[in-house]
């Protein structure tokens, strides 16, 4: 099983919110969600934990893809406009540093026009365990 397969099936609750990885490759990942009525907010935008969501995926497929467990421990997200019923999300994460116990990672959010959404910035804790069933 690929490592896009294993976290789109095994995180439950970014399976639940609609957002799905789309691609991983070395040091990057893509992760999608559209924007339901169900991400709705009381202000009638997108609310805040769905947007982490999609980025939070996406930055778990950089963190994992090197094929060791590795669990978020410290993450900081900055909203910057607001997403709206319709839009599409598109969290493209990059991995700045590739350290063996401590990695960290960026993931920038946009909307189908490319407007910038939220910025997020997130550290990791890489365990010495494994990924179990998953090829890279």
């Amino acid at each position: 099983m690929t490592i896009i397969e294993f976290l789109n099936q095994n995180d439950r609750f970014a399976a639940e919110a609609g957002a799905q990885l789309t691609e991983v490759g070395d040091g990057c990942a893509t992760a999608v969600m559209k924007v339901e009525k169900c991400h709705l907010n009381a202000g009638g935008v997108c609310q805040g934990g769905a947007i982490f969501t999609v980025a939070d995926l996406a930055l778990a497929a950089v963190m994992n893809s090197h094929g060791q467990l590795t669990f978020g421990i410290s993450n900081n997200v900055t909203f910057l406009q607001s997403a709206r019923e319709g839009d599409t999300l598109t969290a493209e994460a990059t991995e700045t540093f590739n350290h063996h116990r401590i990695p960290f990672c960026e993931v920038r959010v946009t909307n189908q026009r490319g407007d910038l959404i939220a910025v997020l910035t997130g550290s990791a804790y890489r365990k010495k365990d494994v990924l179990p069933n998953v090829t890279f």
